[in-house]
């Protein structure tokens, strides 16, 4: 089996470039529209990052729990917002090394914007079989690629949902 280390999504929003930039640029407010992330620990990722910026994440999926160390790749507001994954853990981020890299890009479009959400796998030294392996373990028997597929069409979906409601009121 071929290995995937990019999968994207996208959805239009009926909101300017700037709003969609200004929800997606706050990873402390993602766990409000990610089935797995839950947003990030108290003092970290409140507000709009920069580049540089680093914040801890939360996750879920099933009963298991970790977080992660990001750190903020790319900040054009507007436009781009990006973080790299760079350590993981039970309760705190140990265990470093290149994991995953996230990416939001806005566009114009004719009603607002399309916004695309990538997830790219940077776990590049590991062999595919023992990645393909590690990720039927830790997903419901699917890999990573086509785990993260589904997790980006649901974020885009609720992301889509609260920022057309609060844009409309």
């Amino acid at each position: 089996m071929t290995r995937v280390f990019t999968v994207s999504g996208s959805i239009v929003i009926d909101v300017p470039p700037e709003v969609v930039y200004q929800a997606v640029s706050r990873p402390g407010d993602m766990g409000r529209w990610s089935p797995e992330n839950l947003g990030t620990t108290g003092d970290t990722g409140g507000g709009v990052l920069e580049l540089g910026d680093r914040f801890v994440g939360r996750n879920r999926r099933g009963r298991f729990r970790w977080v992660t160390r990001c750190t903020g790749t790319a900040a054009d507001p507007g436009r781009r917002f990006a973080f790299r994954v760079h350590a993981i853990g039970r309760t705190r981020p140990r265990l470093r090394g290149p994991i995953a890299t996230w990416e939001y890009r806005c566009e114009p479009a004719a009603r607002g914007t399309r916004v695309t959400e990538t997830w790219r796998d940077d776990r590049r030294a590991w062999p595919a079989f023992m990645a393909n392996a590690f990720d039927r373990l830790v997903t419901p028997g699917r890999t990573f690629a086509e785990f993260q597929a589904g997790n980006i069409g649901t974020t885009l979906r609720n992301l889509k949902r609260e920022l057309e409601q609060d844009h409309s009121a």
